[in-house]
């Protein structure tokens, strides 16, 4: 038989209603009183119910964590730092998939079903108006990943994607490249339409002849397919992939078509997931500092929670080159 909180409160000689305050986040409870109790529940293995305690709070301390891009396993590092910095203070998160989402309307009469008392919106490819859907619709609220903005309606973390454009643009410059090309996700992303930018106006610049084509989501099979369909011509010396996961796509098919990376076709990637580190991909990419944008993420999440007349902010993170083996060295 489960422990109640009616047997805590008799072992420990005090009312149920003391119990209760005692495992009740703000309630007025003494010392002397918190103290017999949890030595009692601790003696009976008792753990308070979270679920009744929402009932007495009006809190239920479950956190939605909104993502729409389940085929980047890039997100399997981020659903696992997320978990787990989370429910670290206390919080509980309550995964989301939508996949193919675009209006917000849906999700929120979905969160707020299960009473959930905050969103974080992971995605770098949804526009700023979906966060703020669930803003207007009193959801404290957390994109992280998202576009950036001088003057955010929500809070924002995330990199600026127009200068890691530029960063991938300068890298292959540097090192000697030609003809090169940007191979994007969906063109309806709003990282991927940032980083284009971004690379476009490096390259334009320059005397570097560049082309353009989108994959059609961030996954490796729309990498590898993309990279197929441009290989039937003649390919371009380098590719900046706009993201790790469509890299290792290309790799994939660039092999596959018996040519050689970095010697007949480079490659340069984005986000250092874990897997672009592994000996047989090995890939050049530029980091994406997950964990920081994630650790961040939850403390304006938990501030949001305690105070919800704070002003949104807009954080920004610098990104870095991680050099690997996918292009050519810079030249000496």
């Amino acid at each position: 038989m489960a422990v109640t909180l009616k047997d805590v409160a008799i072992r420990a000689g005090v009312s149920r209603s003391a119990v209760s305050r005692t495992y009740t986040e703000g309630a007025s409870v003494s010392d002397k009183t918190r103290a017999k109790v949890e030595k009692a529940a601790n003696a009976l293995g008792y753990s308070p119910n979270a679920l009744a305690s929402s009932l007495t709070t009006g809190r239920t301390k479950l956190i939605g964590l909104v993502s729409n891009n389940f085929h980047n396993p890039i997100f399997l590092e981020v659903f696992d730092l997320f978990t787990k910095g989370l429910q670290a203070r206390g919080l509980r998160p309550l995964l989301v998939n939508l996949t193919d989402e675009v209006n917000p309307e849906n999700s929120i009469r979905m969160l707020r079903a299960y009473s959930v008392d905050g969103v974080i919106v992971a995605s770098s490819t949804l526009p700023a108006t979906f966060a703020e859907g669930f803003k207007d619709a009193g959801v404290p609220v957390v994109h992280s990943f998202g576009r950036q903005s001088p003057s955010p309606k929500v809070n924002v973390l995330g990199i600026d994607n127009i200068e890691a454009g530029r960063m991938a643009a300068q890298t292959l410059i540097d090192r000697g490249y030609k003809r090169v090309a940007f191979l994007g996700g969906p063109i309806s992303a709003t990282s991927t339409q940032d980083r284009f930018a971004g690379f476009a106006e490096v390259m334009n610049a320059s005397n570097v002849e560049m082309t353009y084509s989108y994959a059609s989501n961030y996954s490796f099979d729309a990498g590898r397919a993309e990279m197929q369909r441009l290989l039937q011509s003649a390919p371009a010396e380098a590719y900046f992939c706009g993201d790790d996961v469509l890299s290792i796509g290309a790799l994939s098919a660039i092999k596959d078509a018996g040519l050689s990376v970095p010697q007949d076709v480079g490659i340069i990637g984005l986000n250092d997931m874990e897997m672009a580190g592994w000996a047989n991909i090995n890939l050049t990419t530029i980091r994406n500092p997950v964990e920081q944008i994630i650790a961040s993420s939850i403390e304006l999440m938990e501030a949001s929670l305690n105070d919800d007349s704070r002003y949104p902010e807009a954080r920004l993170f610098a990104c870095t080159i991680v050099e690997r083996g996918t292009l050519r060295p810079l030249p000496t």
